[in-house]
């Protein structure tokens, strides 16, 4: 049987629909190269040293694993010399990553959340690497931090790699979703999921629970009647899920459909929520979109949002079509009653 390697499907696309050129795809392989190093030191675990946290805090205020920084390495130095890049930001870096002045400058921009699902580093539980790829106006020029407050809708690619039973990579180029995964004797992405599909209706709720006390009315409503079942006004059960890894939990609702919510909660009322819009939301939002699926902040679509700041946080709700909508009319609702 015919296997079609991460190369041959890019190719493919810039024939069928040009919308991979070769800076793009130069880039993209180099990403996923810089996935297979992050999946083996993952894959080592205490063997390799790579486990537990250090002293040093994130610019979110987050204890960094030593997974996290050496995830985060990786990512730069094999991306920093290869010419497609104008700068890079990271979840894990305060102010944006320019490339160094000795190397040649392209029309990208990448950001990437190094090692998604942190809290489930040191217990063995499926985590990731997500990114998203943007053009900028300024190609072959030093890029800042204006260059990358984009919309998501700008964006030219994105994906995820998940490191956990098996090592998947996970993207779009605007045309589909499509999986790869890592053979690992051939060193190779192989295409194993095609036209990937969200069922627009679902059972599975993912959510985390005990902040429930937390949440606005909108979000409590839907909830409840989840958990009201067959008695209750939907009318049918459901079973909740609950990863703590974005990763984990969006490739799941991708393979056999769901809804995802990290909404806003009274905790930080002036956060509008705690994922990142730019390393997180945005190309998770877009891998959603392109999949049949949808993904709001409560009130919007989030690939509409325009981001002011490089680290914006944003409430997240996506996944099947129907459930999400019903999320999104029951804040329009809410909203409503208080005007």
């Amino acid at each position: 049987m015919s296997r079609k390697t991460l190369t041959q499907y890019m190719i493919e696309q810039q024939r069928d629909h040009q919308c991979v050129p070769e800076a793009l795809r130069q880039l993209v392989e180099t990403v996923g190269r810089a996935c297979k190093s992050i999946a083996h030191s993952v894959g080592k675990g205490a063997l390799g040293g790579v486990l537990g946290s250090l002293e040093s805090e994130n610019v979110q205020g987050e204890v960094q694993k030593k997974l996290d920084v050496m995830s985060n390495d990786i990512l730069i130095e094999a991306n920093e010399w290869g010419g497609c890049l104008a700068a890079m930001a990271s979840e894990e870096m305060d102010t944006i990553r320019k490339i160094p002045s000795h190397y040649p400058k392209g029309e990208y921009l990448l950001l990437f959340d190094p090692l998604d699902g942190s809290s489930n580093i040191d217990v063995n539980v499926s985590i990731g690497t997500i990114f998203s790829i943007l053009k900028t106006e300024h190609a072959g020029q030093d890029a800042t931090e204006a260059d990358f407050l984009q919309p998501g809708k700008q964006q030219v690619a994105a994906g995820y790699a998940v490191y956990g039973p098996q090592t998947l990579l996970v993207l779009t180029f605007g045309h589909g979703v499509v999986g790869f995964t890592l053979d690992r004797d051939i060193g190779a992405w192989v295409l194993t999921h095609d036209n990937i599909q969200i069922p627009a209706d679902t059972k599975e709720f993912a959510i985390n629970m005990s902040n429930q006390r937390h949440w606005d009315a909108p979000v409590k409503r839907y909830i409840d009647e989840c958990l009201a079942g067959e008695n209750g006004v939907r009318g049918k059960n459901f079973n909740m899920r609950w990863v703590a890894s974005m990763v984990a939990d969006v490739h799941r609702i991708l393979m056999r459909g769901g809804i995802f919510m990290y909404p806003w909660d009274a905790r930080e009322p002036s956060k509008p929520g705690k994922l990142r819009l730019m390393y997180e939301a945005n190309p998770m939002g877009f891998l959603v979109e392109q999949a049949g699926g949808a993904a709001i902040d409560g009130r919007q679509r989030i690939l509409d949002v325009q981001p002011t700041q490089l680290h914006q946080r944003v409430s997240v709700v996506l996944g099947s079509r129907n459930e999400v909508e019903r999320v999104g009319q029951y804040h329009q609702e809410a909203d409503a009653a208080k005007r």
